[in-house]
């Protein structure tokens, strides 16, 4: 079993720091890390969103303006010495460059070009000695990679993944991003490009494509898992990671020649563990934030199994002064966005569950932020429903 920092890769709006809060409870062997490459994506020198670019102000008063991913893997470093295993929670995007543009790898953690076949390590993260927009970097890409961590790197961590429906994530990002909760966030404008869906399924596909993750798909008991048996497929799951497999090939020390079949002619097992000389991945494990809010200690006991994790129904209960001081502390860069997470007191089993039509949802929306701002919100959720219910097909079931 895996005992890697956990990395618990997702996209805004979908319960994750409430999830969070569970892994917060076990401080003596857990430490959980917030949100981290936020720093370095908004505000440092390798920073690849605009949101802040003309807002330099705005970056400095963050106090993030010298981070970049090497500080924030050294800061991992760092709070690994204590002995206590990680559990990181982070957006997807923030390892991915913007706008869909080509992947490079991170002046800090990479090598930056000098000139034709010349290379030469970055120092202290400075990227191209200039305070403008940073990327493009001048840095090397690697095959299939399409994030700007190098591939040795994410495999320091052992990944798992929440989702949520985006009818459920986009308008409460929205609402986020508009007054009059803006002036609390400093998000004042909604950009569809942050929903995070595209960028998470590309992270889940590259990961499994290099046999970070899987075959092994985690689940409970055998028969919540009988949908990934051997004589099934994931129809029309198509994986967006282009990898050369076909029967009998193995991809990274992965056996990919037998078990279910899945895109571009991969076929994986369900074993996660090593077999006749073949390491696999750690399993894949996919939560999604509904099965989370009907069941949580199912889903939490599943996720803790798969990962390595004790799990014990203290874990869902958060309502000492210790507790909270822990959220307040972890919590507080980024105002507005968790305040829910951070007055509640413990995850319970929600006792209703609202089916609404598309219509509803339209009306509901227009009511909330006008005519223009449900448009926009529907624009958004059409455009990632098709990759929510890709990852929807690994999720745990209990």
């Amino acid at each position: 079993m895996s005992n890697k920092p956990i990395f618990v890769a997702t996209h805004p709006r979908a319960c994750s720091t409430a999830f969070e809060r569970v892994f917060m409870t076990q401080r003596d062997t857990l430490k959980a890390v917030h949100e981290p490459f936020g720093d370095a994506f908004y505000y440092g020198s390798e920073r690849l969103s605009s949101r802040y670019e003309d807002d330099v102000t705005g970056r400095e008063d963050s106090g993030f303006t010298q981070s970049t991913y090497r500080t924030i893997l050294d800061r991992f470093e760092r709070e690994a010495s204590e002995g206590k295993r990680l559990v990181i929670k982070d957006m997807a995007y923030y390892l991915f460059p913007p706008d869909a543009a080509p992947a490079s790898i991170a002046p800090s953690v990479g090598r930056v070009k000098r000139g034709v076949g010349t290379t030469e390590a970055m120092n202290n993260g400075t990227t191209n000695g200039t305070t403008r927009a940073p990327y493009p970097y001048n840095s090397d890409a690697e095959p299939n990679n399409p994030t700007v961590i190098p591939r040795d790197t994410l495999g320091n961590f052992h990944f798992t993944f929440l989702i949520r429906h985006p009818r459920s994530s986009i308008p409460s990002f929205y609402r986020c991003c508009v007054p009059p909760l803006d002036k609390v966030t400093g998000f004042y404008n909604f950009m569809p490009s942050e929903a995070g869906y595209e960028e998470l399924r590309q992270l889940f596909d590259y990961l499994r494509s290099i046999g970070q993750v899987g075959p092994g798909i985690a689940r409970r008991d055998s028969n919540a898992g009988s949908a990934f048996d051997g004589s099934k497929s994931l129809d029309g799951a198509e994986s967006r990671i282009e990898v050369q497999s076909t029967n009998g090939v193995h991809l990274n020390g992965v056996d990919f020649s037998n078990g279910v079949e899945l895109p571009n002619g991969v076929h994986h097992s369900n074993s996660a563990d090593s077999s006749n000389g073949v390491t696999r991945g750690v399993e894949v494990c996919v939560i999604d934030a509904d099965d989370l809010l009907d069941n949580p200690a199912g889903i939490v006991e599943a996720f803790c199994k798969s990962t390595g994790l004790d799990f014990t129904p203290d874990m869902l209960d958060w309502g000492t002064e210790a507790d909270q001081q822990q959220a307040e502390e972890a919590f507080r860069k980024w105002p507005g966005f968790h305040d829910d997470a951070m007055n509640s007191c413990d995850l319970k089993p929600r006792q209703h569950k609202k089916v609404k039509s598309v219509e509803d949802e339209n009306s509901e929306w227009a009511d909330k932020f006008g005519d223009e701002g449900a448009r926009i919100i529907r624009q958004a959720v059409d455009a990632n429903i098709e990759d929510y219910e890709y990852l929807k097909r690994f999720a745990i079931k209990v």
